[in-house]
């Protein structure tokens, strides 16, 4: 599994113009399964964002995780994430789970959240989203789980 975080002031998800999901102070995460992504893969990934420790402490050393801090998570899938760009100018999206496995993964990433943090929003599988942002630090992290 593919993912990239970053630690927001504040993020949201509007689909068709309407706002589907907001978060405060969190992580927005963008997520991408790929074909040989299991379930179990997809729960490691989401008790990982929850403990992975990116939020400073009162030293202002990042040492606290989003549950530590009582933060959001907005997860929001993004195939592509497993872009590949070295063919061409044109990318590839092969390297990508296709959508019925995708999509599996991605719930289960967002149900697996959810059963281990209060506060976890998401955006929709497969829709056309507009994600807006302010990225707090500026933090940016990317992650890649394989079984």
């Amino acid at each position: 599994m593919i993912a990239l975080l970053q630690r927001v002031s504040r993020a949201k998800v509007r689909v068709g113009g309407n706002c589907i999901a907001a978060i405060d102070h969190g992580l927005l995460v963008f997520v991408c399964a790929e074909p040989d992504d299991t379930d179990a893969l997809a729960a490691k990934l989401a008790a990982k964002l929850l403990k992975l420790r990116i939020f400073s402490d009162p030293g202002g050393k990042m040492n606290l995780s989003v549950a530590d801090v009582q933060g959001g998570l907005l997860i929001v899938s993004q195939f592509t994430l497993a872009a590949d760009v070295s063919g061409g100018n044109r990318p590839s999206f092969m390297g990508a789970a296709g959508p019925e496995l995708g999509r599996l993964l991605y719930e289960r990433v967002v149900a697996t959240a959810r059963s281990l943090h209060p506060n976890v929003a998401c955006g929709e599988f497969g829709a056309d989203m507009q994600v807006s942002l302010v990225n707090d630090g500026p933090v940016t992290i990317p992650i890649t789980l394989r079984a």
